[in-house]
């Protein structure tokens, strides 16, 4: 078992961990979840000792092992192979000294252990874990130099899961994943024997991976049974509870006070009175947290474009002549279109992203875009070339500068910047508050065609509902690429598949693609294609659900509008029939007046009427 007792950490005098203490059980997958800036980082820094604690410790059994993905990517000559191999200290000194130990008895020893700790079998565990993780075998012997970070940060993880520590610490280990690896991994840690503590945002990987949820709010850790899901619910009711007992014990606190100041000055009843005011002291003060203000995100309404937004005619693209990444691309895309991009990463769901926002030109073939298109197109890159020296402010207005500073300011507000956070240096943003400014980059224009290549990343549990919902609202099309599964159901009516230089519809849902990606014999680094795909019988997911609402929302929305327009009518016609002398200057006009304020007065309570029918139709319908 992992005890976490009493831990403080103080940061530059901010208190991180105020006391902080749980106990984790061990064998068991155990999801650290908080806000960003919680502390969940720190934390397993405590833990790992590469943090000391201004009170408190964390302890664990003697002869566990404690491992966590490197903080560098590993470079180098080695292979991605051996590098993983090499994780294991053990096997690799043992390996080592069998090739140089000369005693028999010695040798003799030495091979025991390596046959007890299987060390044999290491190097094909330790290819299955790289191919999981997206590697094929050709890659698997290639140097960890040739590869970019992003995938030698898979190397490092692969290299941690491959140790199999006693207590495995994962922080964001999805960040580097695509959909394939995400799915791969959740299935080796729902089969792995150690403890496993991670530190994710991924709501469907905390769902289905983990036995419990550690929850970190206000420096304080509680621990929760079940996935996320049972967590929220659990939360909720014990802070409805909390609420409820605090308002029962504020209401005795206010009677035994109204007792006191009533009979404090009576001596028949000063000794009651003194007892109650003991009562008072003594009386514990149960606080209820105050939920932590969650930044909205608000998409802005498309400019309209008629169809279709994009046609393509056995268009290729790539980025060398001659060498198409993507060829024979024969597809349309409508202003109604949701549409996810599978596939693993290098198969080329960026460069087809980078297409569809005109950041790439076709190689051959023709691509027709709308004359009224706008698209507008977000990537994770795209973070990384922001200036640190400019504001946010800064930032829209030097890409935009003929717009007004207070359009501006609208725009930032709508992705959760304060007028604090609109003029503070983007350097000193958090992860999370720069893809929030990268959103609002990219939909300054009012796009109809809004494309989003992993905006998830730096985005926590409660962004990734507010994008949910936004893009849910949202009119204009949307092509999304995310590792997010919830996003994807929750977003996407149609799936398409980027595998063997193709771009093509795949027939089935994400559960239908998770069966296919983990049946026997198949890996996430198989070439997959869409018709090898036979659709299981379809249940109704959110993306379902969402179109079968879409119309009741529609008149539900298109109902309150109708009753606001009718009220801020009534009400200039009240203000022109309270005019003292009206009926006296001008009967004819009083008298004209007072029936069209008859008339809009029906038409508002029909409106109403229509209102009221609208959204209890809409709500049951959601409630289903």
């Amino acid at each position: 078992m992992l005890c976490i007792d009493n831990v403080t950490v103080r940061i530059a005098g901010r208190e991180i961990l105020a006391g902080a203490s749980a106990n984790v059980p061990a064998g068991r997958r155990i999801g650290l979840v908080g806000r960003n800036g919680a502390g969940k980082s720190t934390l397993l820094k405590v833990i790992l000792g590469e943090m000391g604690t201004d009170g408190g410790d964390v302890s664990w059994p003697r002869d566990w092992k404690i491992g966590a993905v490197a903080q560098e990517a590993p470079g180098g000559d080695a292979s991605l192979l051996d590098t993983v191999l090499a994780a294991d200290g053990e096997r690799a000194a043992l390996v080592a000294a069998a090739e140089t130990e000369t005693d028999g008895h010695r040798i003799a020893e030495i091979h025991a252990r390596l046959d007890a700790i299987d060390a044999y079998a290491a190097p094909a565990r330790a290819a299955s874990i790289l191919s999981g993780l997206g590697f094929s075998a050709t890659e698997q012997a290639r140097p960890c130099a040739e590869f970019s970070g992003g995938w030698r940060m898979r190397v490092a993880l692969a290299a941690i899961l491959f140790a199999a520590p006693d207590l495995l610490l994962l922080d964001e280990p999805t960040n580097y994943l695509d959909l394939e690896g995400l799915l791969w991994l959740e299935d080796f840690l729902r089969r792995y024997r150690g403890t496993v503590l991670i530190v994710s945002h991924d709501r469907d990987l905390l769902n289905t991976a983990v036995d419990f949820i550690l929850h970190l709010e206000h420096g304080k850790l509680a621990l929760y049974t079940g996935g996320y899901d049972t967590f929220v619910e659990t939360r909720a009711a014990h802070r409805a509870h909390q609420a409820a007992f605090a308002k029962k014990q504020e209401a005795a606190r206010k009677h035994m006070q109204q007792f006191v100041d009533r009979f404090r000055a009576k001596a028949s009843k000063a000794r009651q009175a003194q007892s109650r005011l003991k009562m008072l002291s003594r009386m514990q003060v149960v606080a209820v947290p105050v939920d932590e203000h969650v930044a909205p995100i608000r998409l802005p309404e498309p400019l309209p474009a008629s169809p279709p937004l994009v046609t393509m005619d056995r268009a290729s693209v790539g980025y060398e002549p001659g060498k198409p990444v993507l060829a024979h691309l024969s597809l349309r895309f409508d202003p109604d279109d949701r549409i996810a991009l599978l596939g693993k990463n290098g198969n080329g769901k960026s460069t087809f992203a980078k297409l569809l926002a005109g950041k790439l030109a076709p190689m051959s073939g023709t691509l027709t875009r709308a004359r009224k298109l706008v698209p507008g197109y977000f990537a994770q890159h795209q973070l990384e070339e922001l200036d640190g020296n400019l504001t946010p402010l800064e930032t829209l207005a030097e890409l935009r500068p003929k717009l007004p500073a207070q359009a501006l300011r609208t725009q930032l507000g709508g992705f959760g910047f304060s007028a604090a956070k609109a003029t503070t240096k983007v350097a000193s943003l958090s992860g999370g508050e720069r893809a929030r400014l990268m959103l609002a980059l990219a939909t300054l224009d009012k796009p109809n065609l809004l494309i989003l290549d992993e905006p998830t990343n730096h985005l926590d549990i409660d962004a990734r509902n507010e994008l949910l919902t936004a893009l849910n609202d949202f009119a204009g099309a949307v092509i999304l690429v995310s590792h997010d599964r919830r996003l994807l159901e929750a977003t996407a009516d149609r799936l398409m598949l980027v595998a063997d230089g193709r771009v093509a519809p795949f027939d089935g849902d994400l559960d239908d693609y998770r069966r296919f990606l983990l049946s026997p014999g198949n890996t996430a680094t198989r070439t997959i294609q869409a018709e090898t795909s036979a659709p299981a019988p379809r249940r109704e997911g959110d993306s379902d659900k969402r179109r079968r609402l879409k119309p009741l929302k529609q008149r539900a929305d298109a109902a309150e509008r109708e009753v606001g327009t009718l009220t801020a009518r009534l009400g200039e016609l009240d203000a022109q029939l309270a005019a003292p002398d009206l009926f006296a200057r001008d009967p004819a006009t009083a008298a004209s007046l007072a029936k069209t304020r008859a008339e809009a007065a029906r038409m508002l309570a029909a409106a109403e009427a229509r209102w009221l029918e609208a959204q209890n139709e809409y709500d049951s319908a959601a409630a289903e």
